[in-house]
């Protein structure tokens, strides 16, 4: 055995057993999915989110709102969609966020075209919304580096047939996995717990790159470093995920992200 994989062992191990150091608390996170019947229509949501959404968030102190549009996924992904990442710093903060909006006068002008659009004519189609609480590994939103035309985001959603298996998975997240990712450079953004969704049990987080390419370079790193294999190995994070769904992402103009 070589000092370095050794040395991975040894760093894993005590990790395992230690477990993650908290610094902050735990963020919560709303991951917004507006479905859209065409291209024009996912244009006005952006334009909505840009001119009035995302400044009101602003407002209320949420500094980082990610907008994001699809590019492609599996299984398959409208690419009519648009993901919104709203990130609150404690639950009060999103319960009272619908209120403020309400309020906040600068937000109901810019928002009053969109709002009006007609029943038979809709803004979009439905807006899906999942809750998610903050890894204990890594508390708070990760701002990735660099501005490349060519940026890529991943967002990856973990299903476990049963709460405890995704407990499970959320654990071993936070034991090493986290680690290991940010090693070989995948660029997490956040790992969420959805507390509330149409389908839990389940994580979802999400990852950057500056390119595809180098997306998948990193994960060719990612399988083969020595803490991973460890991990993958230990029985009682076997079977913890029954279903992963992948979609790929590239930010809007407007996305803080």
């Amino acid at each position: 055995m070589s000092k370095g994989v050794l040395h991975y062992l040894m760093i894993g191990a005590f990790a395992l057993v230690a477990g993650p150091a908290v610094t902050a608390e735990q963020e919560f996170y709303e991951l917004r999915v507006y479905r859209n019947a065409d291209a024009d229509k996912q244009a006005a949501v952006v334009n909505y989110l840009e001119g009035a959404l995302v400044p009101a968030l602003n407002r209320m102190g949420v500094k980082t709102v990610g907008v994001f549009i699809p590019t492609g996924g599996k299984p398959e992904v409208p690419l009519t969609d648009v993901f919104v990442l709203i990130p609150f710093a404690d639950l009060s903060q999103f319960t009272k966020s619908g209120g403020v909006l309400a309020e906040d006068e600068t937000y109901t002008a810019a928002a009053a075209e969109f709002m009006a659009a007609s029943p038979k004519d809709p803004a979009y189609v439905r807006l899906e919304s999942r809750l998610m609480k903050a890894f204990a590994g890594m508390p708070v939103l990760e701002v990735p580096n660099g501005n490349s035309e060519d940026r890529l985001l991943e967002l990856r959603i973990y299903e476990s047939h049963n709460t405890q298996k995704a407990r499970l998975k959320v654990e071993m997240f936070n034991d090493g996995e986290i680690d290991v990712m940010k090693d070989v450079k995948l660029g997490p953004v956040f790992f969420g717990e959805t507390l509330i969704s149409n389908d839990v049990p389940n994580l979802t987080y999400m990852l950057s790159a500056p390119s595809e390419e180098a997306h998948g370079e990193h994960w060719g790193g990612f399988g083969k470093h020595p803490r991973w294999q460890v991990l993958k190995k230990m029985e009682k994070y076997k079977g913890t995920v029954s279903k992963i769904r992948s979609i790929k992402l590239k930010p809007a103009a407007c996305s803080q992200i």
